[in-house]
């Protein structure tokens, strides 16, 4: 169900799954000068979406960020990567009679299909190919939705090209088989679940009034089961009177649903990173899998005692309380209300959050209340902090925009910034910039708007934080370490080693920094979802 997802800017049981740092590496993160220590556990999944069962009931899950596909025990919660990136990106998958997996990579515009351990093949092409599924007779189905409107049939062999059934139906998500071999499944945009016939592509209304319905499964019994994302809920549809009773309520974001052959319920939540088991008769769930945090992108520290971690983390806006790592929503991406679309970055000072939006809108918060009181409707924005009054942007264009007021035409006081992966304000007069491709550091001078490079050399930098006007952080992903470079003389300084970011087929690479009060930093994990605070020794 997620939309395109802007590629580069970006205790469970996780034994088995090399997303876990110890796959990589045995070493722990370690400094000289700081005491380390993880204070937002690791989770298994760098988002979750498509849920399926094979015939022997174990369950597979999909994940378009992480770009993996994975094995999930539905009785231990343990996970393990069956498919890698990037091929393994699957917002939908399902298996066919032979074995063979079949899964959508929405991004890419990719249907691949997997048997046994053959190499994974494309087999069909469509822009933002999202929901899939198979008829007993072998018939294979696909929506778009997103980035492109349709249903269609593809060929399992990949030889034919795809036929359309209907277009422009309304984001035909999620979705399953009726006996009758009808397709059954919910219109995100149209708030209906339907029933299309796949010879004439006819399609009808069979329930309707939900919020966001985001999947649609039946049980063995022919009940239909649907969830609706934005509110939370279960919702159990009877397909012939279209009457709908709610069997239980969750928290937002639900994205996915599969039923085994027991008539046993799971669910994935991206925004808890998790599946659940759904017992319909009593409302109740159990959690299988979860993670505190989806894929912390980016993170802010607003200073005090204690000191108050935001988290842009895709699916939520969340905050961590620095001593205790306790994880709090602000808000969730698809729930009823919801200001936010999908957080990519944030920054904070004394008085308001800024937060980016992977769709460019840029928002201001409040703080402590994280009342939104402003509101910037931009495009390919990577960051954005407070200045004064105004809003400092950088943009995908390399170009750095002055906004204020309500103007978001903005006025273009830098441009020529390359390969941004990190942003941060130094005070009022100084901003800094990091440039992953060539490896530096570029001070910008916000009364002048010179911009003079303070560092090179670098190797793979990403995350960016100001310590004072002239200090800054930055974590060198070649080299899993975070550096403190001098920006008036470029002297640098390793302040901690082995820390669980970048790493080989590693997709989202992004790393974020926060300073908090007396010397503290904290570091977020691109590799395990977790985050890390860094205390001054005693001695230094």
């Amino acid at each position: 169900m997620l939309r395109r997802y802007l590629t580069g800017i970006l205790p469970v049981a996780l034994a088995m799954s090399c997303l876990h740092w110890a796959c990589l590496t045995q070493a722990e993160p370690r400094s000289e000068t700081h005491t380390v220590e993880r204070i937002v556990p690791a989770s298994a999944f760098h988002g979750i979406h498509g849920l399926t069962f094979d015939r022997n009931d174990v369950l597979y899950a999909g994940s378009v960020v992480g770009q993996r596909i994975y094995r999930v025990d539905t009785r231990t919660g343990a996970v393990e990567t069956v498919v890698e990136p990037p091929q393994g990106m699957a917002d939908d998958l399902v298996f066919l009679e032979d074995g063979t997996l079949v899964w959508t990579a929405i991004e890419q515009g990719v249907v691949y299909a997997r048997k046994g351990d053959e190499p994974a093949r494309p087999i069909a092409k469509l822009t933002s190919i999202n929901s899939i599924n198979v008829r007993k007779d072998g018939r294979l189905f696909a929506g778009q939705v997103f980035g492109g409107d349709g249903v269609w049939e593809l060929d399992p062999a990949g030889v034919k090209p795809p036929r359309n059934i209907v277009k422009d139906p309304g984001g035909f998500n999620g979705f399953d088989i009726g006996a009758d071999g009808m397709l059954y499944g919910p219109l995100w945009f149209k708030k209906q679940v339907v029933r299309i016939d796949p010879d004439s592509g006819a399609m009808r209304v069979i329930a309707d009034g939900f919020e966001t319905p985001a999947a649609a499964n039946f049980d063995s019994k022919g009940n239909l089961y649907v969830l609706d994302t934005a509110l939370g809920e279960v919702v159990r549809v009877d397909i012939e009177s279209g009457s709908k009773k709610v069997v239980a309520r969750l928290q937002t974001a639900l994205d996915n649903l599969a039923i085994d052959s027991k008539d046993r319920i799971f669910v994935s939540n991206m925004a808890d990173n998790g599946i659940q088991e759904v017992d319909p008769a009593t409302g109740t769930a159990r959690q299988v899998v979860k993670g505190n945090l989806a894929i912390p992108l980016s993170i802010a520290a607003a200073r005090g005692k204690p000191d108050t971690i935001y988290v842009a983390d895709v699916f939520a806006f969340r905050t961590v309380d620095g001593p205790t790592g306790k994880v709090t929503d602000i808000a969730r991406a698809h729930a009823k209300g919801s200001p936010i679309h999908y957080p990519i970055a944030v920054s904070a000072n004394d008085s308001n959050v800024i937060v980016v939006n992977y769709d460019g809108t840029v928002q201001k918060f409040d703080r402590p209340g994280h009342r939104l009181v402003a509101s910037w409707s931009l495009r390919g924005v990577l960051g954005a902090v407070a200045v004064g009054n105004e809003i400092l942007v950088a943009l995908a264009d390399g170009n750095l925009m002055r906004l204020s007021g309500s103007d978001t035409n903005g006025k273009i006081i830098v441009s020529g910034l390359k390969n941004l992966t990190g942003f941060t304000l130094g005070d009022n007069e100084v901003a800094y910039a990091v440039d992953a491709g060539a490896g530096e550091i570029s001070r910008i001078d916000l009364r002048t708007n010179e911009m003079t490079v303070v560092a090179k050399g670098l190797r793979h930098p990403r995350g960016l934080a100001a310590v004072s006007r002239n200090d800054v952080l930055t974590i060198e992903m070649d080299a899993r370490q975070l550096v403190r470079i001098d920006a008036s003389s470029g002297e640098r300084r390793v302040i901690a080693t082995d820390l669980p970011v970048g790493g080989a087929n590693n997709p989202t690479m992004a790393a974020g920094i926060a300073v908090g009060a007396n010397g503290t930093l904290y570091v977020s994990s691109d590799v395990e979802n977790s985050l890390w605070r860094l205390t001054p020794k005693r001695s230094q």
